[in-house]
């Protein structure tokens, strides 16, 4: 039985956009175990889908912040002794750069990745024996997909399809009632959404019967969580949760509307409603992306109004 390592460790968009990979290589090379190396943070993500076998923590967030200390260095020795007594017969870098290169390099396999022309920082190649090209106008989805099928020797079905086990559960906390969750919270402000626009939004959402939950990660985001929350009827500004409890709120959502965020690409592959709004970068590479519940409004440089956000969420409920 083969055995391969899939390296993607971040960030949470991008492990999305990995796993319909996963799926391909499930249905194509049912014979292989998949193992995933995975920023620690993230490990919530890759364990559930029923496809990968055993999650492989990586910390180099951390590493880098102290990359000299004897904690640092006794962490990459033990991950690269657990690494090597796997015995992995092959490792395909799914994220092209130089981050996931060097720790491909840990890995006693056969090393595969993207090409030069093809991988986002091109000297992270010199980490891989064998290299495939992938053109750049595919989506995210679509470019994973398509190299783990040339690593592997098979031609993927054109359906991009997730594959994971959604949490059976909402949190306890959540509404009892039919909610959406508003993901108003984004890494870069320029692709925020006015607070004007979110409190609209939930106004007249509620008017149609929903609760807004409303969560956020950071102390401002919580602070503008609670704003949002005290100006939509019936609103709750969610408590600080981690990712398995993101998710499983995500999974039992009506909808959800989102900014440009991970959490927005988890939710389509938790297989629900989504409308993403986007305002400073191309939906057309990294949107959401493979359900016909997924809708994208905006564009760079756009802000789409209220009224298409709506009308977007009629078409994909």
């Amino acid at each position: 039985m083969r055995k391969i390592l899939i390296i993607k460790t971040s960030s949470l968009g991008d492990i999305v956009h990995a796993l319909p990979a996963i799926s391909d290589i499930a249905r194509h090379c049912p014979e292989i175990v998949v193992d995933w190396m995975v920023e620690e943070f993230f490990t919530a993500i890759p364990a559930l889908h029923p496809a990968v076998q055993r999650i492989i923590p990586a910390a180099t967030r951390r590493w880098r912040k102290s990359p000299f200390s004897r904690e640092t260095w006794y962490e990459v020795a033990s991950l690269r002794r657990m690494l090597r007594d796997r015995s992995y017969d092959l490792t395909i870098d799914l994220q092209g750069l130089m981050k996931s290169a060097m720790l491909s390099w840990l890995v006693p396999a056969h090393r595969v990745g993207y090409a030069w022309s093809s991988a986002r920082e091109p000297l992270a190649t010199l980490a891989y024996q064998e290299k495939f090209a992938v053109p750049w106008t595919l989506h995210a989805v679509e470019r994973n997909r398509l190299l783990a099928a040339q690593a592997l020797g098979y031609v993927p079905e054109p359906e991009a399809r997730y594959g994971l086990n959604p949490p059976t559960s909402a949190p306890g906390w959540a509404p009892t009632k039919p909610y959406v969750v508003l993901l108003h919270a984004t890494s870069r402000p320029h692709k925020e959404w006015p607070e004007r626009h979110w409190i609209e939004l939930g106004r007249r959402l509620h008017d149609q019967g929903l609760s807004a939950v409303i969560p956020g990660g950071s102390n401002p985001e919580r602070a503008r969580a609670v704003r949002l929350a005290s100006s939509i009827p019936s609103a709750l500004a969610a408590p600080v949760m981690n990712l398995a409890e993101l998710a499983a709120l995500l999974a039992h959502a009506r909808c959800v509307v989102g900014v440009d965020t991970g959490l927005s690409h988890l939710a389509v592959a938790l297989n629900r409603p989504v409308v993403a709004i986007f305002t400073a970068t191309r939906p057309e590479d990294t949107g959401v992306y493979g359900s016909p519940l997924a809708v994208n409004c905006g564009g760079k440089k756009q802000n789409p109004s209220v009224e298409t956000v709506l009308q977007a969420l009629t078409l994909s409920c």
